[in-house]
């Protein structure tokens, strides 16, 4: 899942989308805004019944606050936080709830296959 998406195509929240699908990943977008990115439709409405193994972060520490209860509810294996997304009272809450926290970016674990939980 990528938070914080958008069909703006200069924002790196739309680049992982669009690589995360070159690279066969299953990928939900979630984001305020309205749209897709390459025939992805971006969420707009949380679904606490999402199949969630990794979410991956484009939003400040300000506006991922509102989705701490729904993140840890999800269970997914981690979060990614990209740079600028760092949060740690959301790392605290992650870890307590088994909840792997990787501090990377995305586009750059793709590119150079670290992607994958091992």
């Amino acid at each position: 899942m990528v938070m914080g998406a958008t069909p703006r195509t200069d924002r790196y929240a739309n680049l992982a989308i669009r690589s995360l699908a070159k690279h066969n990943q299953k990928v939900i977008a979630y984001g305020k805004e309205t749209g897709e990115v390459e025939g992805i439709p971006i969420e707009n409405t949380w679904n606490p019944n999402w199949d969630i193994d990794t979410i991956t972060l484009y939003l400040s520490p300000r506006n991922q606050e509102m989705y701490y209860d729904d993140m840890i509810a999800l269970k997914p294996k981690r979060v990614i936080f990209n740079p600028g997304t760092e949060n740690p009272a959301l790392f605290k809450l992650l870890r307590e709830n088994g909840i792997e926290v990787e501090v990377g970016c995305t586009l750059v674990m793709l590119s150079t296959n670290q992607y994958a939980i091992a």
